[in-house]
């Protein structure tokens, strides 16, 4: 070990210009072509991956449909399973957090939850939660629809909910059809963001593309 540390760099006689010796002099004019030619390379690089891209979407498309039947399968089961839905969510660490008390007893009348892709399905999705009867509203279906524009940039829109009677919560505006998901409101409105952001592995699909578990 000591001797590896008493070793030092050879000395080096006269003086070295690295420029020099590690790169070949090249004319500003062969340097501009080099440019040129390397954006003509990376625009077919990316025209691939926008073709990959596409043979992706087709692929996943078609095994959408494959999965169809199993779906419907899967959606039947869980029907036999008593308060299902309910028990995800409140389990779930993240949508756990955003519900209230009464959102948990509301979701107790949770009978299904399906998600359903566009046709475009890089243009987004939209959740369907249905609904027995039950004390807190009169919407059977309640739905949820995530749209990424051109520019990346994404929106959503939700059902507007028909409280009953005694059971508005208390809070300044109710998120309506056509209104954005960066509300600060939290509770029942809010379970499929969250579960559809930091829940997949926890949901499961149906509908077009599947039920969320």
């Amino acid at each position: 070990m000591l001797a590896v540390v008493r070793l030092r760099p050879p000395v080096l006689s006269g003086h070295v210009s690295l420029a020099s010796s590690a790169w070949p002099l090249v004319s500003l004019k062969e340097q501009q072509e080099a440019i040129e030619h390397i954006d003509e390379v990376q625009n077919e690089i990316d025209r691939l991956n926008e073709q990959a891209s596409e043979e992706i979407l087709k692929v996943e498309q078609k095994y959408n449909k494959l999965r169809q039947p199993f779906f419907q399968k899967r959606s039947e089961l869980i029907a036999k399973i008593p308060n299902f839905w309910v028990t995800t969510f409140v389990n779930h660490p993240q949508v756990s957090a955003l519900l209230g008390e009464e959102d948990e007893e509301a979701l107790h009348y949770l009978s299904r939850v399906e998600v359903t892709e566009f046709e475009d399905i890089k243009s987004g999705y939209r959740i369907d939660f249905y609904f027995d009867e039950n004390p807190y509203f009169e919407n059977k279906l309640l739905s949820k629809e995530f749209h990424l524009n051109e520019s990346g940039d994404p929106s959503s829109k939700s059902t507007e909910i028909k409280w009953k009677s005694g059971k508005v919560p208390d809070m300044d505006d109710e998120e309506g059809e056509g209104e954005d998901d960066d509300e600060d409101e939290e509770g029942l409105e809010d379970i499929d963001e969250e579960g559809d952001e930091d829940g997949e592995e926890d949901e499961e699909d149906d509908g077009e593309d599947g039920e969320v578990k």
